[in-house]
């Protein structure tokens, strides 16, 4: 994996771990060579993995949308900005760029990304990576609500499996580079044996 979207908020949370865990990340990334390609912005978790991996001459791709490209949200200091017109264009533009995904916790728009990134995956239009950091127990609603999908009919296991889940950065990058996307036929989600 040369090149990663990272998904997380735009908010650091009430709890330093998970301005910890962003830190944590980034110096993965620059420690193991990988490029963040991100949201663009300065703010809160954004701003925190994209300070820590500039400030040890990592790589930093930013995607913004042009109505984000305000002084007071964008990163000044990501020399590789690309500006887009839409949300909808910087999803687009990000996947092109990227060999996997991971998700930090977040609000709205980074659920969004990630369900996106799955959507994607399920229905074959993407075969890439898709991590999970459930630092804290974050994520653990909503894992149970992805399980509770499965139990009613509305989720395959299979494409359930394809969510990558991990409590530490060493052991969610371990899986994630382990990972072989589920070999189904044209047919959605059917299993080839």
């Amino acid at each position: 994996m040369n090149k990663i979207a990272v998904f997380c908020g735009s908010s650091l949370g009430f709890n330093s771990i998970y301005r910890d865990v962003a830190k944590e990340l980034g110096n993965y990334f620059v420690n193991h060579n990988i490029g963040l390609v991100y949201g663009g912005g300065k703010l809160g978790m954004m701003g925190v993995i994209a300070d820590e991996i500039l400030a040890n001459n990592g790589q930093v791709i930013g995607v913004i949308p042009k109505l984000l490209e305000k002084e007071e949200v964008m990163h000044s200091g990501v020399e590789e900005m690309i500006v887009c017109k839409k949300m909808s264009e910087r999803k687009v533009i990000m996947s092109k760029l990227i060999d996997a995904y991971i998700t930090l916790p977040g609000g709205f728009g980074t659920l969004d990304e990630l369900f996106e990134a799955l959507t994607l995956s399920q229905l074959q239009i993407e075969q890439k990576p898709v991590g999970l950091l459930n630092i804290n127990g974050f994520f653990d609603a909503v894992l149970l609500q992805l399980d509770k999908m499965v139990e009613e009919g509305f989720l395959k296991q299979i494409n359930r499996q394809m969510l990558i889940v991990a409590d530490s950065v060493d052991d969610l990058m371990q899986k994630m580079n382990a990972y072989k996307a589920p070999k189904v036929t044209n047919v959605i989600n059917k299993v080839v044996q």
